[in-house]
């Protein structure tokens, strides 16, 4: 047993923070840490000793933990966890779960993470006071045995041994990490006051109602978000027989249409996950991206795309399908309507972890909203959630007059999320999702669009890192179409490419630009 505590406390303090670097070469180190508590052991009194063990072993734990959590964070959203900021997003992890696996399977990765957190200190805890004993009753042997690895991490050290490139088998990596988390704490404490001095600049704040977006007056303006459609669907070669046959096929059909397009990419401040973020800096013109800054944001008087086309005398409604309670942002970002999962009154089968198929969503916001008559101009935010992790196969394609609740128009699919299936199992799921999402919007605008349809539409982020090859890259496609060809001339100053595919060539802004652009580009 003592063995095994030893072997836990060394794993804990070598323990990476990736998963691609769990490797045998990663853990044969020495780290400094333990040294350092071998010393002090050695230094105390037998109780204080004692009590030192425990709070050790309770420091480790929480190491441990936090870097699993950053392991799980990076594989999903390239980035490691924010302990400061990121734990307000415990809600949205737990309405994720249920909403993909059941109040059930909610409840029990809940009771899960609790016995494993407690394992973990309590196995921590146990590992540290055992080797105590062990070093208390046989304090000569420890002594050599303390200055033998001292004096081999000394010599490793000025060496600069590696077994693992870049990782020094003189290891010291658990006070690296300690104090890089205390870093990046005062960082994210800060963060507030720094967000602050960022809002504080805007320059469309005192621009007057009646000069704002006249180049759009009569026009519908929607802004879709294709959910996790980034710069791999757009790029990567494995998904064109899906996505980009689609994109390819689709702008001819709008091109026969009478419809031309312009593509670009936008930098979105997340990855994986965390869709608000992206949408609250693409309307807001802000950069968000953690919770503490959503918060901030929406509780302030920041001029978003939705309060300017509000204030210029359009009807303004968010179409957001993932939303599941009361939504008081709706009114921040300007909507004299939302419509959430309820408002949208589905009653089809699901498709993965949708709560609707997107042709449904278009659909009824076109029945609600555009098919209504003597209505004045529109804008609305449509959120396309169809090609959601954990993704699910999704429904062909209807006829658009049969949708009707989506009790009938929609054949029933397997339940199944691919999330925790196989990379290529995900890949392929994914590809076919997004086509789907895309087939609908194209359709709809094939369908219903007309000289006053102007549709940007865009993606929230890049997908899971698992069907992006671990990709650095948080850039998503970003389209305008539209039939009237003076809405795609006021846009030529922005270099963007023709069509609804950009290559990897196209034009790249961060997704806080596009808000001042937008404004500036139809201001008159």
């Amino acid at each position: 047993m003592t063995a095994l505590a030893g072997a836990i406390l060394l794993c804990g303090l070598v323990l990476p923070n990736e998963f691609r670097h769990f490797t045998p070469g990663w853990f044969v180190r020495i780290p400094v840490e333990a040294l350092l508590g071998l010393v002090i052991v050695l230094v105390l009194p037998r109780r204080p000793g004692r009590v030192a063990a425990v709070l050790a072993g309770v420091g480790l734990g929480l190491v441990v933990i936090v870097k699993v959590i950053d392991m799980f964070f990076i594989a999903l959203f390239l980035r490691s966890s924010d302990p400061v900021l990121d734990w307000t997003l415990l809600g949205n992890g737990f309405d994720f779960v249920r909403e993909s696996y059941g109040g059930a399977g909610a409840v029990g990765a809940v009771v899960a993470v609790v016995l494993l957190v407690g394992a973990v200190l309590a196995v921590t805890v146990w590992s540290a006071l055992r080797m105590t004993r062990l070093v208390v009753g046989h304090r000569r042997n420890a002594v050599v045995t303390g200055l033998v690895l001292a004096v081999a991490w000394v010599l490793l050290a000025v060496t600069n041994a590696e077994i693992v490139p870049g990782e020094p088998v003189a290891a010291k990596s658990t006070t690296g990490f300690t104090y890089y988390r205390a870093l990046q704490a005062k960082k994210s404490m800060n963060d507030k006051e720094t967000f602050a001095r960022e809002a504080a600049v805007d320059a469309f704040a005192g621009v007057p109602d009646n000069q704002l977006l006249n180049g759009l007056r009569g026009k519908d303006v929607v802004f879709a978000f294709v959910e996790s459609y980034g710069f791999s669907a757009a790029t990567d070669p494995r998904y064109q027989a899906d996505i980009g046959s689609v994109l390819d096929d689709g702008r001819n059909r709008l091109q026969a249409a009478g419809f031309s397009a312009r593509s670009g990419f936008l930098t979105s401040p997340t990855a994986g996950g965390g869709s608000w973020f992206a949408h609250a800096t693409f309307l807001s013109g802000l950069w968000i991206d953690n919770q503490q800054r959503y918060k901030t944001l929406t509780s302030s008087k920041r001029l978003t795309l939705g309060t300017a086309f509000r204030r210029a005398d359009w009807n303004t409604v968010g179409v957001m399908p993932g939303i599941i309670r009361k939504w008081p942002e709706g009114e921040f970002f300007g909507y004299d309507r939302v419509y959430g999962k309820e408002g949208l009154a589905y009653r089809g089968p699901r498709f993965g972890y949708a709560a609707m198929p997107d042709q449904y969503t278009l659909a009824k916001f076109h029945k609600e909203e555009r098919a209504k008559p003597g209505r004045g101009p529109l804008m609305a935010e449509i959120e396309l959630m169809s090609s959601h992790t954990p993704w699910g196969a999704p429904p062909e394609l209807v006829d658009w007059n049969d949708i009707g609740d989506g009790s009938t128009g929609f054949a029933a699919a397997s339940p199944d999320g691919s999330l925790l299936g196989g990379t290529a199992q995900a890949r392929a799921a994914y590809a076919k999702t997004i086509g789907y999402s895309l087939r609908s919007l194209i359709s709809y605008v094939e369908t219903y669009g007309d000289d006053n349809l102007v549709l940007v539409f865009l993606g929230d982020h890049q997908p899971t890192p698992n069907v992006t090859d671990n990709s650095p890259n948080f850039d998503v496609p970003i389209t305008i179409v539209a039939r009237d060809r003076a809405i795609l001339d006021r846009t030529a100053g922005w270099g963007w490419q023709d069509g609804l595919r950009p290559t990897p060539g196209a034009p790249v802004w961060k997704m806080s630009d596009f808000r001042d652009r937008f404004l500036t580009a139809f201001a008159t």
